[in-house]
């Protein structure tokens, strides 16, 4: 059984037990979250419109926070002495998966 869940405007498909990195989503680790399913798949069985997926649910608990790759960026204009140089690096969530209920 496994779901595809929406968070931050991304989609992520997950399975329980699984461990996935998510948006930053502002909470203290060992905070048990509830996660949007978009699409929840239980071996021939796939749960998909918004009156299927009423019932269903994915939580999972927060397990702490993780830092993305540096991503290091330079902008310029030729000819004008005119340079930027710029970084940037990602937070996320690490979430552990720990249910999965078609409801």
């Amino acid at each position: 059984m496994y779901a595809v869940i929406a968070s931050g405007g991304k989609q992520e498909k997950v399975s329980q037990g699984q461990q996935v990195q998510l948006e930053l989503l502002h909470v203290e680790d060992g905070v048990e979250v509830s996660l949007t399913p978009v699409l929840v798949v239980d071996g021939s069985t796939i749960l998909s419109t918004p009156e299927q997926l009423k019932g269903a649910s994915v939580k999972g608990r927060v397990i702490g926070t993780a830092k993305g790759p540096k991503i290091d960026g330079f902008t310029y204009k030729r000819r004008t002495n005119q340079r930027r140089r710029f970084g940037h690096r990602q937070k996320y969530s690490v979430v552990e998966i720990t249910s999965i209920a078609k409801g």
